[in-house]
């Protein structure tokens, strides 16, 4: 059995990577990374932007580079963005480096978390609900892939995710 030194969140966007990936390491004192921010903060740009100049390629190309970065580091946790594991490269990393957790949520929820979110360029379509079930359905069976433990987000606050997570784990150990 895999005994976790860095947990690595996956899953579609709004399932609460971020939120819950933050409540981890606050709670096991170690430090927390978020992918997509990581981008931001690298090139000085929003996620939008980069999609924009140098398309969804451009994008990825960058995340595997910092999804290779992170993920050699120890102690941490990691909130990927949800198309991170489209690349066969950022699945082995993940894998093969820490403790992957799937946080499985429903489309009805990631429409509620994500309705207002203009920072999500793949959802800028007039049909964000038939977009995210057309991810989720090409996605999920990655996510699956990937996982150590899925755990449902949906009905569950980020304080209670987190517990039911780091509970699962000590049971594990």
């Amino acid at each position: 059995m895999k005994v976790p030194g860095n947990l690595f969140l996956v899953g579609p966007m709004g399932a609460g990577k971020t939120t819950i990936g933050r409540q981890l390491a606050r709670a096991l004192g170690i430090s927390f990374f978020d992918s997509d921010r990581e981008i931001e903060a690298r090139t000085g740009v929003d996620i939008p932007l980069i999609f924009e100049l140098e398309g969804e390629a451009g994008f990825r190309k960058r995340e595997c580079a910092v999804v290779d970065e992170l993920t050699q580091k120890s102690g941490i946790v990691l909130a990927t963005g949800g198309g991170a594991i489209l690349s066969p490269e950022n699945r082995r990393h993940l894998v093969s480096r820490g403790f992957v957790i799937y946080l499985q949520t429903s489309v009805d929820l990631q429409l509620v978390r994500t309705r207002r979110d203009r920072n999500r360029p793949l959802l800028q379509t007039d049909d964000p609900r038939e977009r995210l079930e057309s991810l989720l359905q090409e996605r999920e069976p990655l996510y699956l892939e990937v996982a150590d433990l899925v755990v449902t987000t949906d009905g569950h606050s980020a304080k209670d995710v987190a517990r039911d997570i780091l509970n699962r784990i000590k049971a594990r150990a």
